[in-house]
């Protein structure tokens, strides 16, 4: 069984810095893409960046040049740093992984999301 397990969370001033990590655990032939999404009260889930088992990488436009996605092959992490953070990025932010877990079985999981609230 595999898992995800977020942390780094929290609250932050407007124009603050978090970061939040993700490692994956279990039995884990493979993982592929990792990604970050997030969910805001009252809209739906968008994805926020996301890093290919390659490096290759694609961010939201809302958050370009703002958050970097980052990832530890040997370890199975993933990380999004968080800079100049605005009251917009308040959300629920989940991690994301396309994962085999044996030859036969590839699978996408989900963390259990992590609070984070840009508040003054």
């Amino acid at each position: 069984q595999v898992q995800l397990v977020e942390s780094g969370g929290g609250l932050v001033q407007p124009g603050g810095s978090l970061r939040l990590s993700c490692a994956a655990s279990g039995t884990i032939f493979m993982v592929y893409n990792m990604a970050w999404w997030r969910q805001a009260p009252e809209k739906q889930r968008e994805l926020v960046a996301v890093i290919t088992s390659g490096g290759g990488i694609n961010y939201a436009d809302s958050v370009k040049g703002r958050f970097t996605i980052s990832r530890d092959n040997a370890k199975n992490t993933v990380s999004l740093q968080m800079n100049s953070l605005k009251p917009e990025d308040t959300a629920v932010y989940y991690c994301n992984g396309d994962i085999r877990s044996s030859p036969y079985r590839r699978s996408e999981y989900w963390g259990q999301g992590t609070q984070v609230t840009v508040s003054s």
